[in-house]
């Protein structure tokens, strides 16, 4: 080959490999290391990389969350931290009344207890004076108190209704409850007039040491020496809605 023809070919392989640099440069992104240096540098606008984290549990017990319900439950209330309560207990619920029964015509077995054909009803509050009971007066005569307490507790009740605070009014055997005839209560009216004794732990104690004081019914004489029996005082007036 000629000098001339040599030369020229080395000549255009040279201007073709530096068009192929210069487009290398120009299409080709920035230096990856220059990318790397730029990210570690610190910002230009002077803020503080974040601290590193902490080791410290009692910081870590401190700190609150950052999520947006965090504002609704503050760490702290007027400087004191939060403290858990106990959910207070459900109520218990509370016992039902006892239903009053109204019982149509009671009989005085005892001045103390009702019957109603083959039920029996004890008055609460009361110890019942048996009817066969016999008591002694002044002389040292005895008297059938029993009887009489039983006669004026029938002239009493004169076989009308009474309303007594029963779970059941079909009850079997023998029941107690308390029982009134319009707002006398049937209890009270016994010890009062010392025509039975009242229970112990019983209201009506005070009025039955009222009454063997004051001697009456079975703490007294025979009320049928010298003088007619008095009949028994009338209780309230009765329910004007009752038949009976």
């Amino acid at each position: 080959m000629r000098p001339a023809a040599l030369l020229t070919a080395v000549a255009g392989i040279a201007i073709v490999m530096g068009m192929l640099m210069a487009g290398r440069e120009r299409f080709s992104g920035p230096d990856a290391s220059a990318v790397a240096s730029e990210a570690a540098a610190p910002d230009a606008g002077g803020g503080d990389a974040p601290p590193p984290p902490t080791t410290d549990p009692q910081a870590s017990m401190n700190a609150r969350p950052v999520d947006d319900a965090s504002q609704f439950y503050p760490a702290q209330v007027e400087g004191k931290p939060l403290e858990r309560v106990a959910a207070p207990e459900p109520e218990k619920p509370k016992p039902e009344p006892k239903k009053d029964a109204v019982l149509p015509r009671p009989v005085a077995e005892n001045a103390g207890v009702l019957a109603f054909g083959d039920r029996k009803l004890a008055l609460s509050g009361v110890i019942a004076t048996p009817d066969d009971k016999t008591c002694k007066d002044a002389d040292g005569s005895e008297w059938p108190c029993g009887m009489l307490a039983k006669t004026n507790f029938r002239l009493f009740l004169r076989l009308r209704s009474v309303t007594c605070d029963l779970d059941d009014a079909n009850w079997s055997g023998t029941a107690t409850a308390s029982c009134k005839i319009g707002t006398q209560d049937l209890s009270a009216w016994l010890v009062e007039n010392g025509w039975a004794e009242a229970s112990a732990g019983s209201p009506l104690m005070e009025a039955g040491e009222k009454a063997k004081t004051e001697k009456k019914g079975i703490f007294g004489d025979d009320p049928r020496k010298g003088a007619p029996v008095a009949p028994p005082p009338d209780p309230p007036a009765d329910n004007p809605l009752d038949p009976i």
